[in-house]
């Protein structure tokens, strides 16, 4: 599995452990071996460009998920078998991640918890996100969340980590973008508004 991880924020972030984070996340959810993933941590200026351009929103916001194969996961509940890697899957290349350390360390702040966890959240979001996850619907969101949930707390489990005090993973909702439809690649994945 390929995960790049690129720094552009200015801000002081641990590169390998975001890595590590996307693997299991990745692996958790059965994705192909030979997937391809590219997280980009970026300033607020550079997301506030992003967010306008792609999303119509002014301002920063957190993260926003780029697909660009057309790589979906069987939903639970559906009769897909999340047991084996897609074949269809191989060297597929999953999109962008892009996150805002700034914009996660003032959302951090008033959660009352680490940026860290702030950041692993948002990447966890983006992620779900490419592989066709939404928020739109309560039954989506409620889907989206829980698995959410689920592998931030492996994540945790499997370092050995207490959760947050005050945040347990996915009870402070990542936030900031829409999701408009665009003509030259697949939709950006938002974090507030579903397509």
């Amino acid at each position: 599995m390929s995960i790049d991880i690129a720094n552009e924020s200015g801000m002081d972030v641990d590169e390998a452990l975001l890595a590590d984070l996307a693997r299991h996340i990745l692996d958790g959810l059965r994705v192909h071996p030979l997937a391809e993933l590219s997280v980009l941590l970026v300033d607020q200026s550079a997301m506030t460009e992003l967010h306008v351009r792609w999303m119509g929103e002014d301002g920063p916001t957190d993260v926003l998920a780029f697909p660009m194969d057309e790589l979906r996961l069987p939903q639970p509940g559906t009769h897909g078998d999340h047991s084996q890697p897609d074949p269809d899957a191989a060297e597929a290349l999953l999109g962008d991640v892009v996150i805002c350390p700034q914009v996660a360390a003032e959302q951090a702040a008033e959660a009352q918890h680490d940026v860290q966890d702030e950041i692993d959240l948002l990447c966890t979001h983006g992620i779900l996100h490419l592989l066709g996850y939404d928020h739109g619907e309560p039954e989506e969101h409620a889907v989206m969340f829980g698995l959410q949930d689920r592998l931030l707390a492996s994540w945790r489990s499997e370092r050995g980590e207490l959760q947050p005090g005050s945040a347990q993973p996915g009870s402070a909702q990542p936030g900031g973008m829409g999701d408009p439809d665009r003509p030259d690649r697949p939709a950006a994945q938002g974090t507030d508004e579903a397509r």
